[in-house]
């Protein structure tokens, strides 16, 4: 019974992928579908995934998202129904390019090096690097790797912790990202709140609950706003759709960390949309007109109105955005857009195959892709280097600039006069000598603004300094400025190699690895690249450099950090130094320490982290650090939670910061209730007085989040203006 019951399901969710791509079929197209779902069903017969679900419910997933969500076409349905069978299965690339060709093969075979990549035990940096590789080839690959990691997502619960931490930072850290810059908001949102669903499920269950619980104040106030709109938009004679919807539990916890505020006092807690069915070359001046409607009812706040319908962004986002002043003194941002730019919203640049008309995009997408290529094609840049970059600049606001004949560039905000000449050609850049702005000379590192004209000079004798780095944004010019560096100190570090093979001649010594990790770890250096510039600069005086006194030190070997066979570099069989936290799956007993950064206490969800030294430090897993080693280095993650066995009067640390209104006796109170009411201890307290207003922050010692809770609760009780917030004991360490 089962067993026919399964077969009726799979048959049914067949049958819906083939409803939602209809629109894309053309003849002939089903029978190829249906032909990659036989070989799919057939390859992945009697597999399940984790959730004891049959393994072709997965595939059947990930096609129809590729189709409804994204709007891709045959092909694409084609690749995600089989892009687990050459991975998975004994299904050979040549059986693929036979049935469905070379195109489908190649497609296929970058999602098989993606998924193939992610399960050895290189930095997740370097893993990310050779993903977006494939993107360079046909973007259709990522799009596909972002369909299989929604469905991952939606599916996480039946992950174990570790996993669901490890594939949940993943998402945040990179596929958030690069759906943003792909123009798949829709799946972005998604991705983000489903990372934090599982990152900080407590967080996410309480927004979601108050989100619940003030939906209908949200509705009677967006049907009171949207009415005399309504009324004169009957009156355009353009078809239209207006409502409001509500923002992402992600995007409402990041304001409220931005802006350190409680969800009650977040008021824009959603968007009004109106979509116009426009005719092509009427667009722009249809959602013009009905600007001008909304401002004339409400008043607009002139800096937070943004046109991306004259300049779309670079992912094709086409838009006109405004801010008004609704009843009761609420701001409410109002979106205009016509039912393609919507599309293309939602869907990104596969709604931009759809309406060929619409070249932008896709030329946009094409540049884009070019940079990447350019970027990565460079094997001497640093991976985590360049994924920080890469990920920054995926989400960065854009500026738009002019060069002296009048062609539009976009660079991101922040961007400087040498990066757009880098942006310009790599050779412009590494002559850069200064630049004109609007006729006007201004330094390399001046920062440019919208509709800057830029005229850049150039001089033979000029090279890239390191000084550079500290005003580029952009990732071609930091890579192009690190590369250029880098071959000058490889210039010089080639004589300081000669030297120093002509010193362990004269020694009668080995020159071989063993001896030169000795001199690297005798002299504190990173590796042999830095130690032979050094000694090229003269750095190292050459005279002095006794080869045999150094290698004959036995206290030296060891040093340079080179880790044991086992690849986690620190002994299992260690005493831990306390009871509180229970490392793996407990089996062994290891030494650990709580990461200074986040400071966890018993109540927090934590997880271990291995560094490069071999110790083991336990971060809660919402802190920005732990966010960021889990998506780059998942394979040195191990399993960590609090043990029953916590004795009951030790005493943590706990950060927390309390703002409000300034008045008479404060402070008394606060120490009142926290030494006299509560009997907490406290490290220390500051507190700092301004215009009527307050800040201070307490240092306490508290059993857990529990107590830590209700000591927070007492504080807010004292004046309805006062917010209390845990924060860290110090800033964020650099990674």
């Amino acid at each position: 019974m089962k067993e026919r019951s399964e077969n009726q399901e799979v048959v049914n969710r067949y049958r819906q992928l083939l409803r939602v791509s209809k629109w894309s079929r053309k003849k002939g197209d089903g029978a190829q579908i249906r032909k990659a779902f036989e070989l799919a069903l057939s390859a992945h017969e009697g597999m399940r995934r984790k959730s004891g679900e049959p393994y072709i419910f997965h595939p059947l997933a990930v096609a129809r998202i590729a189709a409804e969500e994204i709007g891709l076409g045959t092909t694409s349905i084609i690749c995600a129904l089989l892009h687990d069978v050459v991975e998975d299965t004994d299904t050979t690339l040549d059986e693929i390019s036979e049935m469905f060709g070379q195109k489908v093969a190649d497609i296929i075979d970058g999602l098989t090096k993606i998924a193939g990549v992610f399960e050895t035990n290189s930095p997740q940096a370097e893993n990310y690097r050779k993903m977006l590789l494939t993107l360079a080839n046909d973007v259709r690959v990522i799009l596909i790797k972002l369909c299989d990691r929604l469905h991952n997502m939606r599916t996480l619960e039946h992950m174990s912790d570790k996993g669901q931490l490890k594939i949940a930072s993943e998402t945040s850290f990179l596929y958030a990202p690069l759906a943003h810059r792909l123009g798949l908001y829709a799946i972005k949102t998604e991705l983000e709140d489903l990372s934090l669903k599982f990152v900080e499920p407590v967080i996410y269950q309480e927004i979601k609950q108050k989100l619940n619980a003030t939906k209908e104040q949200r509705n009677r106030y967006i049907r009171s706003f949207i009415k005399p709109i309504k009324i004169e938009l009957d009156n355009l004679g353009v078809p239209f759709e207006i409502k409001g919807r509500s923002k992402s539990i992600y995007s409402i916890l990041s304001k409220m960390r931005k802006k350190n505020l409680p969800f009650e006092d977040v008021y824009d807690l959603f968007a009004i949309r109106i979509t116009l069915d426009s005719k092509p070359d009427e667009e722009k001046m249809d959602c013009w007109n009905v600007y001008s409607i909304v401002t004339s009812i409400f008043k607009p706040n002139p800096d937070r109105m943004r046109d991306w319908i004259s300049i779309p962004k670079s992912n094709g986002y086409e838009s006109l955005h405004a801010t008004v002043m609704g009843p009761k003194g609420q701001w409410v941002e109002v979106q205009i857009r016509t039912r393609r730019m919507d599309e293309v919203a939602e869907k990104g640049y596969a709604a931009h195959w759809k309406y060929k008309e619409s070249s932008e995009g896709n030329s946009n997408l094409d540049e884009w892709v070019s940079r990447i290529r350019e970027v990565l094609d460079n094997q001497d840049t640093n991976a985590v280097d360049f994924i920080d970059e890469f990920k920054m600049n995926l989400f960065a606001e854009e500026v738009f600039v002019f060069t002296p004949n009048g062609d539009l560039r976009k660079l991101p905000k922040g961007a400087t006069a040498l990066d757009f000449a880098f942006e310009i050609h790599t050779e412009i850049g590494a002559k850069c000598l200064g630049a004109k702005i609007n006729g006007k000379l201004v330094p390399l590192s001046y920062e440019l603004r919208n509709g800057d004209q830029v005229e850049i000079l150039i001089s033979g004798k000029q090279k890239p300094s390191k000084d550079w780095l500290d005003f580029v944004v952009t990732s071609k010019a930091k890579t192009k400025i690190k590369q250029s560096l880098k071959d000058e100190k490889r210039a010089v570090a080639s004589l300081g190699k000669e030297a120093l093979e002509r010193k362990f001649r004269n020694a009668s010594l080995d020159y071989n690895q063993e001896n030169i990790n000795k001199l690297v770890a005798h002299f504190k250096v990173p590796d042999e690249l830095e130690l032979t510039y050094l000694i090229g600069k003269d750095k190292i005086d050459r005279e002095k450099l006794k080869l045999k006194v150094i290698l004959k030190d036995d206290s030296i070997s060891g040093r340079s950090g080179t880790r044991s066979s086992s690849g986690t570099g620190f002994d299992p069989n260690r005493k831990k130094s306390a009871d509180e936290i229970i490392l793996g799956d407990d089996t062994v007993e290891l030494e650990y320490s709580f990461a200074p950064c986040c400071n966890p206490i018993p109540g927090d969800k934590v997880v271990g982290f291995i560094t490069v030294g071999g110790e083991i430090k336990v971060h809660r897993t919402n802190c920005k650090n732990a966010v960021n080693l889990m998506s780059k280095y998942g394979y040195r993650i191990i399993k960590a939670q609090w043990s029953n066995e916590v004795p009951v009067l030790e005493q943590f640390e706990a950060a927390v910061s309390i703002t409000g209104v300034d008045s008479l006796g404060l402070v008394g109170k606060v120490t009142d209730i926290v030494s006299k009411e509560l009997k907490v201890n406290m490290k220390s307290i500051s507190f700092e007085s301004l215009d009527g207003t307050f800040v201070g922050r307490l240092i306490l010692e508290v059993s857990d989040t529990d107590h830590l809770d209700q000591l927070m609760k007492e504080l807010k009780s004292i004046d309805q203006h006062i917010d209390v917030t845990r924060v860290p004991l110090k800033e964020p360490e650099k990674l």
